[in-house]
């Protein structure tokens, strides 16, 4: 009896989480595009995002009077603008992929070495953790890249380096208090070990709430990501992203705006997606917003 009377509750709760909004079902439209664009790049392009065609040089796109040869024009060596932006697309996500799952395994990891060990080893890693949050990471990305020179894996590195005291507040405060509840304290007494405490129990109660701290990590970096390009100090040719697209369209902004346009506006659509979708599902998993 008691399972058939929480069933229509459970079912309720099923179905008012998969009832999206009509943003968050654009959201999801987009960002499902994105994917598809990114894992499906070298299908899609239909030139190479490198190939120069100097006799098109600043082809307007389709909309402009351009021709269906370059439905998004070219840009001013003559590349083609929906090539190099669907391999930019691939480029910055997946900078922002890597780099948020760097900063939030780091994060977590150093919260729960701080839960754990307290004494000198928490205060080793608020320490850390306050001179991160006080730190400009602009300031220290730009120190990092004029010392050590750029690469793409030292840059995805210093990407993984961002918002990584959020988790750590996160994933310490969160531990302290399952420390505190008796599941945590029973799996203890049975004899488990750390690992397993932290890795089966602790991790995947409060999993969602660091799924929403990733969902608001993911477009930051892609902002950075663009902002560092766009100084130069990001992907560096022959390879693009859409920073990179952007920092060399600005010369052209008045002459052939399309080239920066097209970067930018994926960019801007891009971050709100993962911005609704991510208060979306801050308010789906936050027991507190119910």
């Amino acid at each position: 009896m008691a399972i058939a009377e929480h069933a229509p509750e459970t079912i309720s709760r099923r179905r008012r989480f998969l009832k999206l909004p009509v943003g968050v079902s654009l959201a999801l439209g987009w960002l499902g595009l994105m994917i598809v664009v990114a894992f499906g790049a070298e299908l899609l392009t239909p030139y190479s995002f490198t190939a120069l065609d100097l006799k098109a040089r600043l082809s307007p796109p389709l909309l402009m009077g351009g021709s269906l040869a370059h439905p998004l024009g070219t840009d001013e060596l003559g590349r083609d603008v929906l090539s190099r932006l669907i391999v930019s697309i691939r480029m910055s996500l997946l900078i922002a992929l890597f780099g948020t799952i760097i900063a939030a395994s780091l994060g977590t990891a150093l919260g729960f070495l701080a839960a754990h060990f307290r004494g000198k080893v928490e205060q080793l890693v608020l320490m850390a953790i306050d001179f991160q949050a006080s730190m400009p990471f602009m300031i220290i990305a730009l120190s990092v890249l004029a010392f050590f020179g750029n690469n793409l894996v030292l840059f995805i590195a210093l990407m993984g380096f961002h918002s990584w005291e959020r988790y750590a507040r996160i994933a310490r405060g969160l531990t302290l208090a399952a420390n505190e509840q008796g599941y945590a304290a029973a799996v203890r007494q049975l004899g488990a070990g750390p690992g397993r405490i932290y890795g089966l129990h602790i991790l995947p109660n409060i999993a969602s709430t660091l799924i929403v701290s990733m969902t608001l990590t993911f477009p930051e970096i892609i902002l950075l990501e663009s902002g560092l390009s766009f100084l130069g100090l990001g992907v560096q040719p022959p390879l693009t992203s859409l920073g990179n697209m952007v920092g060399y369209g600005r010369e052209y902004i008045t002459r052939a705006p399309w080239i920066m346009l097209a970067p930018a506006s994926a960019i801007v659509v891009t971050t709100l997606s993962i911005s609704l979708l991510g208060d979306w599902l801050r308010d789906r998993l936050d027991p507190t917003l119910r």
